[in-house]
């Protein structure tokens, strides 16, 4: 996936863990990967699932959230919450049996109207109890070091990816950069700045390095007032990254960035099915 140096999950268990509970966001639409594509070919199987919008069951030998849930066991996650959508029985099927894990305990909540991420996230409030937690996409693919380092936050944070890294190791094109978020941090290493999917002329005024917000936060409990405040977007959506900025400015919340020079698979759409199957091949599920 990418050349930089791979920690070694063995190293982290056995240690004391600031975090044990992630939310995973799994309640979309699907609407790109739904969307037919005539130059893209897929087994049976996995076009079932791309018709039906549901990214995080596409079949991979092992569904793909699978392989998302597997470095969050290594990280020390014990506890995951499945926010889904009221029709999504194949992922509370999958995922309700009990004998799907050894490693972490999984649970649901749904989103009932697809309002948002931060709507999204607002299901899962009962399921966090006042504790820390990371919140995470269901169709993104997270490298391992990201992850162990929330866990060892000792207050909210992020991951901030490098566009090089990104441009270097992951199936998201130089194009497809601006649909996600840039971020800047102040001197203190602290969140200052989030530019929701910048144009490429903005994107080519920014000095190096530049990160990228891949939804990959370590939150408490405060970011849910923020998420109960915060207003529809252009898009008509409550956005997590909205909630966010208002739990900085009404709480007081400071969030550290931890720069990440891994790369993040992204399962959008059907032409990213055939590199997401090259890059994950071999690897190890274990949930």
């Amino acid at each position: 996936m990418d050349q930089s140096p791979q920690i070694n999950p063995a190293r982290y268990f056995g240690q004391s863990h600031t975090v044990r509970k992630a939310v995973i966001l799994a309640a979309g639409l699907g609407k790109r990967m739904r969307k037919t594509d005539t130059q893209v070919f897929l087994e049976t199987q996995q076009d079932a699932a791309a018709s039906a919008g549901l990214k995080a069951m596409i079949p991979f030998d092992r569904p793909f959230l699978d392989y998302v849930l597997t470095p969050l066991a290594d990280a020390g996650i014990r506890e995951v919450c499945l926010v889904i959508g009221p029709k999504h029985d194949e992922i509370r099927s999958y995922y309700g049996r009990c004998d799907i894990s050894t490693r972490l305990r999984i649970t649901f909540a749904v989103q009932e109207t697809p309002r948002g991420t931060a709507d999204a996230l607002l299901a899962a409030e009962a399921f966090t109890s006042r504790e820390a937690f990371l919140v995470l996409n269901s169709d993104n693919y997270y490298p391992f070091g990201a992850i162990a380092s929330l866990c060892q936050l000792p207050s909210p944070g992020l991951v901030g990816y490098l566009r090089s890294a990104m441009l270097l190791g992951s199936n998201i094109t130089a194009d497809r950069l601006c649909n996600f978020a840039v971020i800047k941090a102040n001197a203190r290493g602290e969140l200052d700045m989030i530019i929701e999917k910048p144009s490429s002329d903005i994107l080519a005024t920014l000095p190096e390095p530049v990160l990228l917000s891949m939804n990959s936060w370590r939150f408490d409990n405060r970011i849910f007032n923020a998420c109960r405040a915060t207003q529809p977007s252009a898009r008509g959506e409550l956005e997590l990254p909205d909630a966010v900025l208002i739990s900085i400015q009404n709480s007081g919340v400071r969030y550290g960035v931890v720069t990440c020079n891994q790369p993040v698979l992204d399962l959008s759409q059907r032409s990213d099915i055939k590199t997401v199957a090259a890059h994950i091949a071999g690897m190890e599920v274990r949930l």
